[in-house]
């Protein structure tokens, strides 16, 4: 599988959260890379 974001946020914690919202909510597809707690859902 192949994906293209315009962000890639390194961290799921306050910081990348707010930032990864804020990203999405400007246009750029989002992705959020979290070491502790994996999702499937994107941003």
């Amino acid at each position: 599988m192949s994906a293209e974001f315009d962000v890639v946020v390194i961290g799921a914690g306050p910081g990348g959260y707010v930032c990864a919202i804020r990203c999405a909510q400007l246009g750029f597809k989002t992705a959020i890379i979290e070491k502790e707690k994996p999702s499937e859902a994107l941003v």
